[in-house]
């Protein structure tokens, strides 16, 4: 490194410690690693970790970051699944500052709880929790809020869920701030609520909840679209199973709307965002087949044929059942028994201790999870038995969970549909106790690949985890591998948002396979079927971003500024367009 280079590196460390204060930055690479390493994969170099506890701090340090010309990688929960929220390597052009944004965590509720403004570093869990007693519910609520990510990491990225009435994280109502072409920052305030004029007085209000007047949202009479806190239109186009594309995905230009999809291309301040009332009674039925074509015939009904469609339908192949029931067994433990107000408090810290043992080559590699894993063998048994009587019967299962009025009428169409004969299964209608462990143990399947790939490490292969989303018109749901690619596996473990025909499809590898190769060529199949890919974990650093997300990109940040590399782009500054 140049000694220009060196010289310029610690006025911008001098400068943001004067800023925030020297606890509030970490450049000891040993002791950041946390925060420089993904959730599942990948890590990269970092100048410093910041933590800015206030919004006009940050705003600050944003500024002094952009003078000082360095890549700006903005993280709350680092709980993404294809390193987005990460640097990627050591080859950057410039400093990377990484901002750790989860001390910014206020919520402010507007027309009763109707719709939020959520802070960057708000997470899904803490919003359940503030809506509760106004029974009300963020757009998500299984999954990701058990690991504490943020409200905004999941706008950002257009992140999916399991909840198909509601579509992607989605907002058009965001305060962010943009580098533009001349390579000035510029704070932006589109949430329809008037702040102030400058930056210190909007974000001190915005913090303080010191709102002026708030704009009412809705479609006007005349049928003038305004702007939209969450994808009003999802429950439709969801309906329509005879179109030839996909119903979400990450890259589809419908959902790619300042704050929402940038990927951190922008850093975002707040989103103000729809809240959803709580039914006053569910039922949830679980349902076996042995048949990919029931099901999918299963799909198009439900989506057609009810009053209203079912609030979720998550699917399980028996494979995955079988993996998540012996390597979750412990998380499925962990998050019955403390909640999942504890998880994130508890994922850090064991994120923590597999750094710190990482670096300690006398042990065991994945130490924490072989231990784990042994504890696991003696807790006792965990699914119901009506659970247990379906793996044994079926390969296919789905839990669809439905609410009030339209609860009677999805009873009687499913004694319908599987009194006839060319559909082959059963369901049962869940105890309170049963969908509950049946949604646990849907969860928990997430990681088993993980726990199993880390167990096993000197057996096996890499794990090669995809997640796509197949045309809404796509009967034949059931991938069919070649040989030459099912040779090259160890497991091929299949689950997903079913409703949504959006699956996740985690492949454990063979000791010696190549996972680019069968990444390519997994790749190429599911061009040929007309599937998008990432459906809701977005490109990261993993995936290719397509011509209208990388357009997209480029236009928030033209000077590639935050978050480079992303999509597989390139991680180098670009010239400033004003002369």
């Amino acid at each position: 490194m140049k000694t220009s280079d060196c010289d310029n590196n610690r006025q911008l460390l001098l400068n943001l410690e004067q800023l925030l204060g020297a606890d509030r930055i970490i450049t000891d690479p040993t002791r950041n690693e946390h925060y420089r390493r993904g959730f599942r994969s990948g890590e990269g170099d970092a100048l410093a970790v910041i933590f800015p506890e206030k919004l006009l701090p940050l705003w600050r340090a944003l500024q002094i970051c952009v003078d000082a010309g360095a890549a700006i990688i903005l993280q709350a929960a680092n709980t993404g699944l294809t390193e987005g929220s990460t640097p990627s390597g050591c080859d950057y052009d410039r400093p990377v500052i990484v901002i750790n944004t989860l001390h910014m965590n206020g919520i402010h509720l507007l027309e009763n709880g109707k719709q939020v403004i959520a802070l960057p570093g708000a997470t899904l869990h803490a919003l359940e929790k503030r809506l509760a007693p106004i029974q009300r519910a963020p757009h998500s609520e299984i999954g990701s809020s058990c690991l504490g990510a943020s409200i905004v990491g999941g706008i950002a990225n257009n992140s999916g869920g399991a909840l198909c009435q509601r579509g992607p994280a989605y907002t058009e109502l965001a305060l962010f701030a943009r580098v533009d072409e001349c390579g000035k920052l510029h704070l932006i305030n589109h949430l329809g609520i008037d702040l102030g004029a400058t930056p210190e007085e909007i974000l001190t209000n915005l913090e303080r909840g010191e709102f002026g007047q708030i704009r009412p949202l809705h479609y006007s009479e005349h049928n003038e679209r305004v702007r939209m806190a969450s994808d009003l239109e999802y429950a439709t186009r969801i309906r329509d199973v005879d179109a030839d594309t996909p119903a979400r995905f990450n890259a589809d230009p419908r959902r790619l709307f300042e704050a929402s999809g940038c990927a951190g291309k922008v850093a975002v301040f707040a989103v103000r965002l729809d809240t959803f009332p709580i039914p006053r009674k569910t039922r949830t039925f679980y349902i076996g087949s042995n048949d990919a074509q029931t099901f999918a015939r299963l799909r198009r009904g439900l989506l057609r044929e009810l009053p209203e469609i079912p609030l979720l339908g998550e699917y399980l192949h028996r494979d995955m059942f079988d993996l998540a029931a012996t390597y979750g067994k412990d998380s499925f433990y962990t998050i019955e028994k403390l909640g999942t107000r504890n998880m994130p408090r508890f994922f850090a810290l064991k994120g923590r201790v597999d750094a710190w043992l990482e670096k300690r080559r006398f042990l065991p590699k994945f130490l924490t999870d072989r231990m784990l894993q042994k504890f696991s063998l003696l807790l006792p048994a965990h699914l119901p038995p009506r659970m247990r009587e379906y793996r044994e019967k079926f390969v296919h299962h789905l839990i669809v969970k439905v609410a009030d009025g339209n609860i009677e009428p999805t009873e009687s169409w499913l004694r319908e549909f599987f009194g006839r004969a060319e559909n082959s299964g059963e369901y049962f209608a869940c105890t309170a106790k049963e969908a509950a462990k049946a949604m646990l143990h849907r969860f928990v399947s997430a990681g088993a690949a993980i726990r199993y790939c880390a167990v096993h490490h000197n057996d096996v292969g890499e794990l090669l985890p995809l997640d796509i989303a197949l045309r809404r018109n796509d009967m034949e749901w059931e991938e069919h591998l070649p040989p030459e690619i099912a040779g090259q596996l160890k497991f091929r473990l299949y689950y997903g948002h079913f409703l949504c025909n959006v699956f996740h499809q985690d492949y454990i590898l063979k000791k010696g396979a190549d996972p680019e190769a069968v990444k390519k060529a997994m790749l190429q199949l599911l061009d040929r079927r007309g599937a998008r890919y990432p459906a809701e974990h977005n490109v990261g650093h993993l995936y290719q971003a397509p011509e209208a997300q990388r357009q997209f990109f480029e236009q928030l940040d033209p000077t590639n500024t935050f978050n480079p590399g992303i999509g597989k782009m390139d991680k180098f500054r670009r010239n400033c367009g004003c002369g």
